[in-house]
């Protein structure tokens, strides 16, 4: 088959998921599986090939991240029981206030925690996010959202050892503190200018709470109540997001709200019921220097794997659970992570499937065979080269990570022809990489379903800060380019 019915079958399967999720409003998983059987039949594949590489991409991304997606929802869900991420929640606002509140987390998430494992980082913070958006105002949820988007990723295409970054460097062959410091001073300014931007269009009616919000009830992953309740607990008179005084009328009427508000007095203190997640991220972040630094050890293997620093977060916050909840409140928080987690492994895999069928029409070859004869052309052109490279990949294959690889494996052999800094060439790969994640990613469904968003709520608050990121930083970038 040739090139250009191949680029033509991808966008069409592509624009296709979009439109039967948004337009016709076909369930997520349906239009998934029907762009993604439908490109591989028409891009040449047949119809064994197309079944067997769905089910083999399905089976890849479950084995990368399905324990991990487990393991941190279920830990998610009972910290929430517990009450410990609200009161981190109005230990926050205390200290920061809602108005700077998203600006101090999306930085600390891109400088002092860059993403490893994005995925990690997501069901870690997502919680966090959905407790902390109440008190952020009417667009809260939406606010929360773009600062994840704008603290996660940009971290992870900037920031050592954030595994983008990391695979860029690697491959050009780039000091990791060089792309450190370089990465930092791109990284920072560009989550919170992102951040700020984004703000300002929310306040210009962007977001629409009754269709942008999925309200999922059965998300424990922060209640308006409960974070109401910690703030007043420190002697502070919060309303509940609406303005109704709700929460002596669901103390009258007994609603989970107000037995978790009944045995908040007897959860551990913050900084107990925080360890779970400090110790688990603290595993994560050692294995990985020790990985830079060049130190191998069995154990330091074993004790750094994320999987096993989940499962132990996950232990320590369940046996924190029996010592505070009823057995009944840990049951039923164990139900809700359960059904959570189903939910979101469905939805990912099926996304896996479709990067895997993406990845057998071998587009990143075709790509890489019209760019590479454009090389030697002006500086501030290359580097808008090496963004557009990256961004189609992003757009096609769905994976930031592999975008970045394959933009910077298609670089790399002409980069002796490139007068441009090789630091520069990175970055704007990791610019372009970053751009407009969607509906072939898996990362876009997982979002969706933690954040409790509705499609056209996720492509608001992940796709669009995405696109703006990747411009803010790519402008950034080029006027580094001028001084280096």
């Amino acid at each position: 088959m040739s090139d250009t019915l191949i680029v033509l079958h991808t966008a069409i399967a592509i624009i296709a998921i979009v439109l039967l999720i948004v337009v016709a409003k076909v369930d997520p998983v349906i239009s998934l599986v029907i762009g993604t059987l439908y490109l591989g039949v028409a891009a040449g594949l047949g119809f064994e090939d197309t079944i067997g590489t769905f089910v083999q991409g399905f089976g890849d991304i479950m084995a990368e991240v399905g324990l991990l997606i487990g393991f941190g929802v279920l830990m998610g869900t009972l910290l929430t029981a517990m009450g410990a991420l609200q009161k981190l929640v109005g230990l926050l606002l205390r200290i920061l206030g809602p108005r700077r509140l998203p600006y101090a987390f999306s930085a600390a998430l891109t400088t002092i925690f860059p993403a490893i494992y994005v995925d990690v980082q997501l069901v870690l913070a997502s919680p966090l996010a959905r407790s902390a958006a109440p008190r952020i105002g009417p667009n809260g949820l939406g606010m929360m959202g773009g600062t994840l988007t704008a603290g996660i990723l940009v971290g992870y295409v900037f920031v050592v050892p954030g595994l983008g970054t990391v695979a860029i460097a690697g491959l050009l062959d780039v000091p990791l503190g060089t792309m450190l410091i370089y990465g930092t001073v791109i990284g920072l300014p560009t989550a919170v200018l992102t951040t700020f931007i984004y703000g300002q269009i929310l306040k210009r009616g962007l977001w629409n709470n009754a269709k942008d919000e999925a309200h999922f009830e059965d998300m424990v992953l922060g209640s308006p109540d409960a974070v109401a309740e910690e703030v007043r607990e420190e002697g502070r008179d919060v309303a509940t997001p609406e303005g109704d005084p709700s929460v002596a009328e669901d103390a009258r009427k007994g609603t989970p709200a107000a037995t978790e508000r009944q045995t908040a007095h007897r959860s551990p203190p913050l900084y107990v019921s925080l360890l779970p997640i400090v110790v688990a991220l603290l595993l994560i972040a050692f294995g990985a220097v020790a990985e830079a630094a060049g130190v191998k050890s069995p154990v330091i293997a074993f004790l750094g794997d994320p999987v096993f620093a989940l499962f132990l977060g996950l232990l320590g916050a369940y046996l924190l659970a029996w010592r505070t909840l009823t057995n009944e409140h840990v049951e039923e928080a164990m139900h809700k992570g359960f059904n959570a987690t189903g939910q979101i492994l469905l939805i990912t895999g099926i996304g896996g499937s479709l990067g895997a069928v993406i990845g057998e029409t071998g587009l990143d070859k075709i790509l890489g065979g019209f760019f590479s004869a454009e090389a030697g052309t002006p500086d501030l052109l290359t580097i808008s080269l090496a963004w557009l490279i990256a961004a189609i990949l992003h757009l096609a294959i769905g994976s930031i990570s592999v975008a970045a690889i394959t933009a910077a494996g298609i670089l790399a052999p002409i980069l002796a022809s490139i007068e441009v800094p090789t630091v520069v060439l990175g970055l704007a790969i990791g610019s372009g990489a970053l751009f407009a994640l969607q509906v072939n990613s898996n990362f876009f469904w997982m979002f969706e379903t933690l954040l409790g968003l509705t499609t056209q709520g996720t492509f608001k608050a992940l796709t669009f800060v995405t696109a703006l990121a990747s411009v803010v930083s790519l402008i950034l970038i080029l006027a580094l380019s001028l001084v280096v």
